[in-house]
C-alpha cells in the first residue's frame, strides 16, 4: 500500500509518531513500577510483588498483541481507544489499588486484574503503531521493527529512571501516576490524531477529541482531590486517629495517637503498616532488649536501627557510655526522633545527646566499610518480612558484626515473636550461631506485641568447654532502675515452653543466596 502522506511531510510525521512510541513506553513502564512499589509498601515481600505484576503484564502483552490484529485495518482509532483507556486504567491504578486495599482489604486480587488491564493495553500498542509507522512510509519488516523497539525502548529506559528520581519526590506515587496518565493519553491521542488528521473523519476525531477530555478532566480531579481520598484511606488502616504521617523514598511513617485505657496517650509508630511501638508499653521491649546486653563493657555502643531513640535513650541512662553510633537507613525518621515533641519526649532527646552520632546509611553497606570496633552492639531493626530487610538477619551481615564487635563485647537482636512466628525466630537464632556466636534466647511479654523474643550473643571462643555454652542472662550491677526487668523476669524469660521451641532443630540459617527468614516470616505472618 503506497503512503498517502506527501513525501515533505513524511519525516516529520515518522519523528512524531516514534516520539509518541517513545513517551508512550515511558508510561507503561512507570505504570508497571508504580504496581511494584505499592505492592512493597502494603504488602512487603518485594520479589513476590514484582514477579506477580511482571509475569502477569508480560503475559497480558501477548494476549493483547493477539487482540488488536482485527483492529489493524482501523488503526488510527483504535490506537487512540487503547491509549485513552490505558491513560485512564494506569492513571488511576494506584488510588484503586490503595483503595481496594484500605476500604475492601483486598488487594492481590485487584493486582492481577489491573496488572492484566494494563499488561493488555500496553500489548496492543505495537500492531497498530506498526500498521500506522508504515502508512507513513512504506520499509521493509526488520528495519521497521527494529526502529520501533529502538525507541520503544529508551522510552522505558527514561520511564524507569524518571519514576524514582522525578515522580516519586515530587508528585507521589498517586499523582505521579496520574501525571503519567495525562502525558500518556495527549501523547497517544492527541499526536497521532493530528499526524493522521487528513485520514480520519471529523466525526471520529470528534468522538475521539472528546473521550480524551473525558479522560484529562477524570484524572485532573483525581489529581485535585488525592491528597484526601489518601488521607482518608489511610485512616481505613489506622485503628487510632493519625497525627502525622509522611512517605519516605525508603518507607511509610505513620504516628496515630488515643487516650488508653487508663487515660494516658497511647502513641503508636508504624513503619509501612507494621507497628514499632506504644507508647504504653514500649518500656517493657526496650528494657529487655538493651538492658541485658549492657553488662560488661559498654563504653563504646553500637544500635542499629531504632531511629526512633527509644534504644538509645535506654543506653544513655548508663553513666560510663562514652560514645553511641545509631545506623538508621531513613533520615526522617531520626530527624522525627528529634523534632516531633511526643516522640522527643518519650525518648528523652535521646539523638540530641552529645555523645550520640546518628549515620543515616544503610546498616549492611556501613558495617562493610567501617573499621571501628564496639563494646556491644544493639540491634533493633523491623521484622524481616522485605529483601532490604531480610538481608539484615542473615549469616553474613553478622559475620561482619563479628568483625566491629570486640572479642569480650555483647550482642543483642531483636528476633520477632517465639509464639506466632516461631519458624523465623529460631532461623534467626541459627544464623548468629552460624556466624560464630554463644546465643542465649529469651522472651517477654509486650501487650502491644504479645510474647516477643530476642537473642543475646556473644563471640565464641575458640576452645571448647564451659565458655562456649551459652550463659544465664544477668544484669550489670550498675544497671539503673527498670520498670519491668528484673532478675527473676530475666530469668524466666529465658525459659520457652516445648511448644515454642519445637521448631528449633528443624529450620535453616538464613543467608543472602538463601533467605528462608523471608519465607519463614511471610507464611507464619499469613498464618496468623
Amino acid at each position: 500500500m503506497a503512503s498517502q502522506f506527501p513525501i515533505p511531510q513524511r519525516r516529520l510525521s515518522r519523528f512524531l509518531l516514534l516520539l509518541s512510541v517513545f513517551l508512550c513506553a515511558a508510561c507503561g513502564l512507570v505504570y508497571e513500577l508504580a504496581l511494584v512499589a505499592l505492592g512493597s509498601y502494603l504488602i512487603g515481600n518485594t520479589i513476590v510483588q514484582t514477579s506477580i505484576v511482571l509475569s502477569v503484564m508480560v503475559f497480558a502483552m501477548g494476549v493483547g498483541s493477539l487482540a488488536a490484529k482485527p483492529l489493524r485495518r482501523r488503526a488510527v482509532g483504535a490506537f487512540a481507544v487503547v491509549e485513552g483507556l490505558l491513560a485512564l486504567i494506569g492513571g488511576l491504578s494506584v488510588l484503586l489499588l490503595y483503595a481496594a486495599f484500605a476500604w475492601l482489604q483486598i488487594y492481590t486480587s485487584a493486582l492481577v486484574v489491573i496488572a492484566f488491564a494494563v499488561g493488555s493495553l500496553i500489548g496492543a500498542e505495537i500492531p497498530l503503531l506498526m500498521t500506522m509507522l508504515q502508512r507513513i512510509r512504506r520499509q521493509e519488516a526488520g528495519g521497521a521493527v527494529a526502529d520501533m523497539f529502538a525507541v520503544d525502548y529508551l522510552g522505558a529506559l527514561i520511564g524507569g529512571l524518571c519514576f524514582p528520581l522525578l515522580l516519586l519526590p515530587v508528585f507521589g506515587q498517586l499523582k505521579g501516576a496520574m501525571v503519567v496518565g495525562v502525558v500518556n493519553v495527549l501523547a497517544g491521542v492527541v499526536v497521532v490524531l493530528w499526524i493522521f488528521r487528513h485520514q480520519t473523519r471529523r466525526v471520529i476525531q470528534g468522538g475521539l477529541l472528546a473521550g480524551t477530555a473525558a479522560v484529562l478532566v477524570v484524572l485532573s480531579g483525581a489529581y485535585a482531590f488525592a491528597d484526601d481520598l489518601e488521607l482518608t484511606a489511610r485512616q481505613q488502616l489506622y485503628r487510632d486517629p493519625i497525627v502525622h504521617a509522611e512517605r519516605t523514598r525508603y518507607q511509610e511513617i505513620v504516628i496515630t495517637e488515643a487516650a488508653a485505657f487508663n487515660g494516658a496517650a497511647d502513641m503508636r509508630l508504624f513503619l509501612n503498616g507494621d507497628l514499632q511501638f506504644s507508647s504504653i508499653d514500649e518500656y517493657r521491649y526496650h528494657e529487655a532488649l538493651v538492658h541485658p546486653a549492657m553488662r560488661g563493657k559498654h563504653s563504646s555502643v553500637l544500635i542499629l536501627g531504632g531511629g526512633d531513640g527509644l534504644a538509645a535513650r535506654e543506653v544513655l541512662r548508663y553513666d560510663d557510655v562514652e560514645e553511641v553510633t545509631l545506623v538508621d537507613l531513613d533520615p526522617a525518621i531520626t530527624e522525627l526522633a528529634q523534632s516531633y515533641g511526643p516522640l522527643r519526649n518519650l525518648n528523652g532527646d535521646a539523638l540530641a545527646d552529645q555523645r550520640v552520632t546518628v549515620v543515616n546509611e544503610d546498616a549492611f553497606n556501613w558495617l562493610r566499610t567501617t573499621s571501628r570496633s564496639f563494646d556491644t552492639v544493639v540491634i533493633d531493626f523491623p521484622d524481616p518480612d522485605s529483601d532490604a530487610t531480610a538481608k539484615l538477619y542473615s549469616v553474613e551481615f553478622y559475620s561482619m558484626l563479628s568483625r566491629v564487635l570486640s572479642p569480650d563485647g555483647r550482642m543483642v537482636v531483636q528476633g520477632g515473636s517465639p509464639f506466632f512466628a516461631p519458624k523465623t525466630y529460631w532461623s534467626i537464632e541459627a544464623s548468629i550461631r552460624e556466624a560464630g556466636f554463644t546465643t542465649t534466647p529469651y522472651n517477654i511479654d509486650v501487650p502491644s506485641f504479645g510474647n516477643w523474643g530476642f537473642i543475646h550473643a556473644r563471640p565464641a571462643k575458640p576452645d571448647p568447654g564451659p565458655s562456649t555454652q551459652a550463659q544465664p542472662l544477668r544484669l550489670a550491677p550498675d544497671t539503673p532502675e527498670l520498670r519491668f526487668l528484673d532478675e527473676q523476669v530475666l530469668g524466666a524469660a529465658t525459659v520457652f515452653p516445648l511448644d515454642r521451641r519445637a521448631e528449633q532443630q528443624r529450620v535453616q540459617p538464613n543467608t543472602l543466596m538463601h533467605p528462608v527468614v523471608l519465607q519463614y516470616n511471610r507464611e507464619e505472618w499469613e498464618t496468623y
